[in-house]
């Protein structure tokens, strides 16, 4: 989730420091599947063996699934325009972040996963150079890179290429916040079809959520910005937030964040912006709070606790962690297994209906998602991937 890191801030490198202890000399390495023993080990991996493979497989494209990394393999893909809370930070400062990707796709999905920087930000680039790379890996995905941009370039991307696209800043957050809000509502007690929700923040997070909650047939949503509840009447919405416009706000709420949770059932915050207490005082009886800015939530969960039954947060350090670690390694894996073409929205539900289940014989408020470290998650989020992706008829396998 994103962090909250106000520039201007001086990070002197210090080993004693853990964080930057950790990552001496990066946190990635590549290392062979097969053994290079003598000549003969070397004529098969290399030449003249290969030769045989690379023939074949340009007889037959398919086989470079069988016979290369690709069916397992992902690159993650940033621009640095967006990363965590430090904003744009270029593509060098945002190589950390995309080895933490990598690590945690093979550490919870054994996916094999390669970041990737670019130093470009013009979107026709970006695709071009995406388009490009794509033949070396079976899935894509784009990571902190910023909005509206992200929206067109994902598009862009998932139209030319044959292997999922998936921008996990979105659709991560999406599924996972589906997974947690589900349960909260059986929590609670209340349908998930009567839900009246309020999403702060129409960025990339927020409108992905969004969504995925209106696919999953939640009973009203309504967004806000900087600016307040996003509505049709609204002269200064960007094509994206227009198409929000249409598709939520039922109740034709217009004004502040504030006004719009008045007798709200569902906080959702990714934009980090602060609410008041008054504010979330006035939602209706068991309120449901997810505020998800990272490390500092919209609200703190210890007032949000005052008025709501279920509080989620983005933050390890307090119950209910809204994680993407749950989603897109078992999102991946799944797709991959299936050589997917692409990621359906079908898909993204059923990895959430996956997650909710497996903590569904073990609710509270302070448990409506599963741990990172469940080792049930990814494998029940990968069957569920792979199943979805069958149905909807984008598997090859």
């Amino acid at each position: 989730m994103t962090a909250e890191i106000s520039p201007p801030h001086t990070f002197t490198p210090d080993d004693m420091d853990p964080a930057f202890a950790m990552h001496r000399d990066g946190k990635l390495e590549v290392r062979s599947t097969v053994p290079i023993r003598d000549r003969d080990d070397l004529s098969l991996a290399y030449t003249p063996g290969v030769a045989r493979v690379c023939a074949a497989i340009a007889e037959r494209p398919e086989l470079v699934y069988d016979y290369t990394w690709k069916a397992k393999s992902v690159a993650v893909v940033t621009d640095g325009t967006a990363v965590l809370g430090l904003g744009d930070i270029g593509p060098a400062a945002a190589l950390p972040v995309m080895e933490g990707k990598a690590l945690l796709f093979k550490e919870f999905g054994g996916v094999d996963a390669v970041p990737i920087c670019l130093d470009c930000t013009d979107v026709d680039e970006l695709v071009e150079t995406v388009v490009r790379l794509a033949p070396a890996f079976g899935g894509i995905n784009l990571e902190d890179i910023s909005a509206p941009r992200c929206f067109e370039i994902e598009r862009r991307l998932q139209e030319r290429l044959d292997i999922p696209v998936f921008h996990d800043d979105q659709h991560g957050t999406a599924i996972v916040t589906l997974a947690a809000l589900r349960n909260a509502a059986r929590v609670v007690g209340k349908e998930f079809a009567s839900l009246r929700v309020v999403v702060s923040g129409a960025g990339a997070a927020g409108v992905a959520i969004t969504k995925i909650l209106l696919q999953a047939g939640i009973g009203d949503i309504a967004v806000a910005d900087s600016r307040g509840v996003v509505h049709v009447g609204r002269a200064d919405l960007n094509p994206v937030k227009a198409e929000l416009a249409a598709l939520t706000n039922r109740a034709g709420l217009t004004g502040s964040l504030a006004g719009a949770l008045a007798g709200a059932d569902v906080f959702i915050g990714v934009s980090g912006g602060q609410v008041a207490e008054d504010a979330v005082a006035s939602m209706a009886p068991d309120a449901i709070v997810f505020a998800m800015a990272n490390p500092s939530p919209e609200v703190h969960p210890d007032v949000a606790r005052k008025y709501a039954a279920v509080v989620a947060t983005g933050r390890s350090d307090f119950p209910n962690q809204i994680n993407n670690v749950l989603a897109f390694p078992g999102v991946f894996r799944g797709a991959l297994a299936v050589r997917a073409s692409r990621i359906t929205e079908g898909m993204k539900v059923a990895a959430a209906e996956a997650l909710a289940a497996l903590v569904a014989d073990k609710l509270s408020p302070d448990q409506v998602i599963p741990s990172p470290f469940d080792p049930r998650v990814a494998p029940a989020v990968a069957e569920a991937v792979a199943v979805a992706a069958r149905q909807d008829g984008v598997a090859r396998r």
